[in-house]
């Protein structure tokens, strides 16, 4: 039987996010081709043609909706406030798409794309890479198996220590950027919570802007209680001197205890790919987490990171004409939550999903 040609992706941006996740990863991918990548800054070209020979450009995304036949794929890795419009425009031209997360500002954005694919018959995902993890996949194992019993609590954290602002739309305060922690960190955490315990029933947050001249929240907490009745604490910040745990999760019968970071964003950002011949996503046994109770623990090997496994399931689905990796309508789910997580905080109350 013959190989079918590769599917051909355009790359809307090639910021950080499409520099050091999409476009490594579509690179990496069998059955994907890079075809065309937006960017009209001469610096992130010469960069993008010599790590990816052959690629072409374009300067505006609304170029490629006049190529639509010439691609199966469009990737947004734009900033925020573009993701609903480029998104909309990709869909009304017959294109697939994958968007960097966030997908959009509010749920009610998210479901209405949604619902454009769906009606269009089109694949929209949503790149929420961090369940690819190593140690969350490792999480997740242990959960799904029951090795720590009935999980009651779950405990998660992405803290950096910046007390500095770095500028950008990221640490914008206007509602139109779509920035702040709650928005950026928060869903990752959010979507992780609810893709191990199900809908959130109850929402109840703390966020604020703690840095000098800081507009956007860039500390923030959020307890979730899960229908399933599982309690969910997520922390992020930026503004986290000395690091916690990465996760914390109490059942019944033991715990689970990890701390650092999955090492893929630091060895994509180190110019290291998927496929260069040395092991992908693997922590060392020093990085390893425990599990059990205190005085009877043991070491937890941490299963490997795997960002390649979303554009490898994206290709797949196209192929197949099945969902997504991570569709539209658990994105949509997601910031219910975060925005829920925004009322409370500014209310002080507790938020009913």
């Amino acid at each position: 039987m013959s190989t079918p040609p590769p599917l051909r992706v355009g790359l809307v941006g090639y910021g950080p996010a499409g520099a050091f996740f999409h476009a490594p990863l579509i690179a990496a991918t069998p059955g994907l081709v890079l075809d065309t990548i937006v960017t009209a800054d001469p610096g992130r070209r010469a960069a993008a043609g010599s790590e990816h020979p052959g690629v072409r450009f374009a300067d505006r995304a609304a170029d490629l909706w006049g190529r639509a036949g010439e691609l199966d794929l469009v990737v947004l890795a734009s900033p925020n406030r573009t993701h609903v419009p480029l998104a909309t425009e990709a869909l009304e031209a017959g294109l697939p798409v994958v968007v960097d997360k966030p997908l959009a500002g509010t749920a009610a954005e998210a479901r209405a794309l949604a619902a454009l694919a769906d009606a269009r018959g089109l694949l929209l995902g949503v790149f929420q890479n961090r369940r690819w993890d190593g140690d969350f996949r490792t999480v997740r194992d242990l959960v799904e198996r029951g090795a720590l019993g009935e999980v009651r609590r779950f405990e998660s954290r992405f803290e950096r220590w910046r007390p500095r602002l770095k500028g950008g739309w990221r640490e914008s305060g206007d509602p139109a950027d779509i920035g702040g922690l709650l928005y950026d960190l928060g869903a990752h955490l959010v979507d992780q919570a609810l893709t191990l315990f199900g809908p959130a029933a109850l929402v109840h947050a703390e966020a604020a802007a703690v840095r000098p001249g800081a507009t956007a929240d860039d500390d923030a907490f959020i307890a979730l209680t899960h229908a399933s009745g599982v309690r969910s604490h997520l922390w992020m910040s930026a503004v986290t001197p000395r690091l916690g745990p990465r996760f914390r999760v109490l059942g019944s019968t033991g715990g689970y205890v990890v701390h650092g970071l999955d090492p893929q964003e630091a060895d994509l950002r180190a110019g290291r790919r998927p496929g260069d011949g040395a092991p992908w996503g693997e922590v060392p046994p020093a990085g390893w987490g425990t599990a059990g109770t205190d005085g009877a623990e043991a070491a937890v090997p941490t299963l490997p990171g795997d960002y390649p496994a979303f554009y490898a399931a994206v290709a797949a689905a196209l192929r197949a004409g099945t969902a997504a990796p991570v569709t539209a309508h658990e994105a949509a789910a997601a910031l219910d939550v975060i925005e829920a997580a925004h009322r409370s905080a500014a209310t002080g109350g507790t938020v009913r999903l």
